[in-house]
């Protein structure tokens, strides 16, 4: 009889295995360990919170799920990290990129990131946080994608190898590396450039090599990459906030019980909000860093780049429909 209640045991026991009980097999039937992946180096403040996340649902969970933070491009650039969701390839769970870089998939994506919107961090992120934005994100569920939180990738700026942007006839002609990013492309070309979109992976050695003559990055994103090694000049632009989506696939969200769902929920926005302040302290500490590593930085007058760009807010306010006015009118009040 013994023997007969053990071998029952071990055919539950190997049938559930094979049938995938409790989620993802790592270790034991019921560990889930989430991959997440990000397009920028170890040091970027969105790797550091991406950790900070990856603690506290171990700690939460006692160890049933863990994450692995998988930086440098090493599952992938923005834009393939984006199609594994919406491919529901498994090769990766979550995904912190631009907001924007969604708008491949929902081009409503992209209403936080038209040129020019928001003047400081804090307004920006009341944005991010806002109901106009969850409007737009809930438009990606259909593809796969849930948002959990908002981290911070700051104020994009222009460098190059050739002269200060002082003016927007400055930016004319030049070659510059983008996102696969329609509205960030069409930002740079109202101001007279030609963007080439090229996978952050690979941007370091295309400037290196002379292939592109600038990009459009963050001040942390380009301190933190050593982008000063391979560019002169940093002109403070700012001329797009650069918001994140922490996102995770919606099958492997549907996966969870209501408490696992709790715990990341919680833990995503805690890192978020560690993930903004470091962004904000690095921008204001690293332009220091960047003068001393050799850049020479400027910072022009704005007016004449929102000028310049706002045919893009024109062009685009079909696209978002009644959620631009929606924006506009969030605007007026912040």
């Amino acid at each position: 009889m013994k023997k007969l209640v053990s071998l029952i045991m071990v055919m539950t026991v190997s049938a559930c295995l094979l049938a995938g009980c409790g989620g993802t097999v790592s270790g034991t039937a019921e560990d889930i360990v989430l991959k997440i992946g990000v397009s920028t180096g170890e040091s970027d403040p969105r790797n550091i919170a991406a950790q900070q996340f990856a603690d506290e649902i171990a700690e939460k969970t006692g160890g049933t799920i863990t994450a692995v933070v998988y930086p440098s491009g090493q599952l992938g650039g923005d834009a393939a990290l984006i199609d594994a969701l919406a491919t529901d390839s498994k090769k990766v769970d979550i995904v912190i990129t631009d907001a924007s870089n969604f708008a491949t998939y929902e081009p409503k994506m992209g209403i936080s990131a038209l040129p020019f919107l928001f003047d400081d961090f804090d307004t920006a992120w009341a944005f991010m946080d806002s109901e106009v934005e969850a409007e737009a994100e809930a438009l990606l569920v259909k593809n796969n994608m849930h948002v959990l939180a908002h981290y911070c990738n700051g104020f994009r700026c222009v460098t190059n190898s050739k002269h200060p942007i002082e003016t927007p006839d400055d930016m004319q002609g030049l070659v510059i590396r983008t996102p696969e990013n329609p509205i960030i492309m069409a930002t740079m070309t109202a101001l007279g450039a030609n963007p080439q979109p090229l996978s952050f992976s690979e941007l370091y050695p295309a400037l290196r090599q002379g292939t592109y003559d600038a990009q459009e990055n963050p001040i942390p994103v380009i301190y933190n990459n050593k982008l000063y090694e391979v560019q002169d000049y940093l002109s403070v632009t700012n001329h797009i906030y650069s918001g994140m989506c922490f996102t995770i696939s919606e099958s492997m969200w549907n996966k969870l019980s209501p408490g696992q769902q709790e715990i990341i929920r919680q833990a995503a926005l805690s890192s978020a909000e560690s993930d903004r302040e470091n962004n904000r302290r690095q921008t204001e500490e690293l332009i220091g860093s960047l003068k001393d590593a050799g850049m020479q930085i400027n910072e022009p007058e704005l007016a004449p780049f929102a000028s310049a760009t706002e045919s893009v807010l024109a062009e685009n306010a079909s696209i978002y429909g009644d959620l631009y006015n929606k924006m506009e009118a969030w605007r007026a009040e912040h």
